[in-house]
């Protein structure tokens, strides 16, 4: 059973995430500080980290920042902050996923599926088979192509 971290600090919303992630299968741990949140994500396994951005004490921010310092866990950024910069950040400093509040519950478990889904098909230093690569990118040009096909000369 694949094990989630919620890190919000709205405890209903935990409560009714907790509920409807416990009936689509997943085993699911709530804290509601970014501190404890450090702490429970380093001392234990989880397959995945869904994490607030707004939190008292360590912002979500920083607990992505100390958590990536140690982990490559799962985290999905999971806030009512939902411009452009807010998303960028976050995927850059390493989030693997941002979804803004409000949201619609199947979306997120759809993110979640995908972002597990994607983990456990990843070898790190793995190459892809290379027949997989043949097929995707064929070495040649179907007849009449070229490498200048669609530029347009001066």
């Amino acid at each position: 059973m694949d094990r989630i971290l919620l890190v919000d600090d709205d405890k209903d919303l935990c409560e009714l995430l907790t509920e409807f992630l416990q009936t689509e299968g997943f085993s699911v741990e709530t804290v509601h500080d970014g501190e404890r949140a450090v702490n429970r994500a380093l001392a234990d396994r989880h397959s995945l980290i869904i994490l607030d951005v707004m939190l008292p004490g360590l912002g979500g921010v920083e607990v992505l920042k100390a958590v990536r310092r140690q982990s490559s866990v799962p985290i999905l950024m999971l806030t009512a902050r939902g411009e452009d910069v807010d998303r960028i950040v976050g995927l850059e400093l390493g989030a693997d996923d941002y979804l803004p509040k409000p949201f619609n519950p199947r979306e997120l478990i759809a993110r979640i599926r995908a972002i597990l889904r994607r983990g456990r098909m990843e070898s790190p230093g793995e190459a892809p088979p290379a027949s997989t690569v043949s097929r995707t990118w064929p070495s040649t040009r179907p007849p009449g192509t070229s490498a200048s096909a669609g530029r347009r000369s001066n």
